[in-house]
């Protein structure tokens, strides 16, 4: 669960720099509308002043507001998945949903980003940017 709530929230601040803003405002007023519809405005507000801070530190090239945006909101996410785990699964389509908005900030290299995997046993990981076809086995 914390890797889908650390990605989530990652794509979430990654997304609001992007022309989808609307959409990942949406969003995630949606998930929160599901069990605290009266705290949508609220987090709606949130996410607009959110989207400026996050504007005005790229505008300036401090990474580190970024990072605790980032950190803000996988709380925020953590506090609402622990308390209402039925979501997980609309999380997931929200995290979808936002990655597709980043790629090409990525390539533009706006966005930074790393994986890291643990293989053992006989296990095999695959790590890419970007698409991956694995053909066969």
């Amino acid at each position: 669960m914390d890797e889908l709530i650390l990605a989530a929230a990652s794509a979430l601040v990654g997304a609001m720099a992007t022309d989808g803003w609307n959409e990942v405002r949406s969003g995630v007023g949606a998930l929160w509308r599901r069990v605290h519809p009266d705290r949508v405005p609220a987090i709606e507000s949130e996410l607009d002043e959110v989207r400026h801070e996050l504007l005005a530190s790229r505008r300036a090239g401090d990474a580190e507001v970024e990072k605790g945006l980032v950190s803000d909101w996988q709380r925020k996410l953590r506090r609402l998945m622990a308390a209402h785990p039925e979501l997980t699964a609309e999380l997931r389509l929200l995290l979808e949903e936002w990655s597709r908005l980043l790629p090409a900030a990525r390539l533009a290299g706006e966005q930074n980003f790393s994986q890291v995997a643990v293989v053992t046993g006989h296990g095999t990981a695959n790590q890419v940017g970007r698409d991956q076809f694995i053909i066969g086995k």
